[in-house]
């Protein structure tokens, strides 16, 4: 738990993200089809000075962003997409230039590939948000938003921090090129507007198995600790 509240002191610091491009082509993720999509809460932590928000709303408002963001991909190669929202704080009210509170969410996520039937990164992937900076949220968005844009503003901004780093991961170590080669080292100026991460143990690519995940399989690599989730199952055309 304090752990979790320290990360929330991060998460105030890291960089805003902007989400509102899903009008505009999608970045480069190679041959990339989004198969499960699992969004999960066992473990979900409301921060200090949070409004409520339950584990069916996450989930809900999370499915719905990363539908919208990776829906839009129309590869042939199928890949799953398990997160698990972890902690939040929604901006409850406060005095204006004194105290003017930032929403923040923390979550994990977890890639699969359907083909080799195993993860890509080798442990969950922690995901910081904090709320977009703009003229609604100068004072903080506990001033100006209801708890349902907070959520809806949160999780869009979570699914585009998890497609930037799914574009590092793809030009460091072409997770979804058909090849297997970093985009970076192909002549592809799209694929190079996002600088790549220094590599580390997560970024390893999963060895090929036999048989593609199951979502539950997807559930319990985003959670670790989920049984059974109620998603349908996704099968290769």
């Amino acid at each position: 738990m304090i752990r979790l509240f320290a990360l929330f002191g991060l998460a105030l610091m890291a960089a805003c993200t902007n989400p509102n491009d899903l009008d505009e082509a999608p970045a480069y993720l190679g041959n990339f089809h989004l198969g499960h999509n699992v969004v999960v809460a066992p473990n979900l932590t409301k921060g200090p000075a949070s409004r409520e928000a339950s584990k069916e709303e996450w989930i809900a408002a999370m499915t719905e962003a990363m539908t919208d963001r990776f829906g839009r991909y129309e590869g042939t190669k199928l890949y799953h997409l398990g997160v698990s929202v972890e902690g939040y704080v929604l901006a409850i009210p406060g005095v204006p230039l004194v105290a003017s509170p930032k929403s923040a969410l923390i979550l994990n996520v977890t890639a699969w590939d359907d083909a080799k039937g195993g993860k890509l990164n080798a442990k969950p992937h922690l995901v910081t948000v904090v709320e977009s900076f703009s003229g609604n949220t100068f004072l903080g968005s506990g001033l100006t938003q209801s708890k349902e844009k907070q959520l809806e503003n949160l999780s869009r901004n979570a699914a585009k921090q998890i497609q930037n780093w799914l574009v590092q991961q793809n030009n460091e170590f072409g997770w979804f090129e058909d090849d297997g080669v970093p985009a970076n080292d192909k002549e592809r100026p799209e694929a190079r507007s996002v600088e790549p991460p220094a590599p580390d143990a997560d970024s390893a690519p999963a060895a090929s198995a036999t048989e593609a995940p199951s979502a539950a399989d997807l559930a319990q690599a985003a959670a670790e600790v989920i049984e059974e989730p109620t998603v349908a199952p996704v099968s290769a055309e």
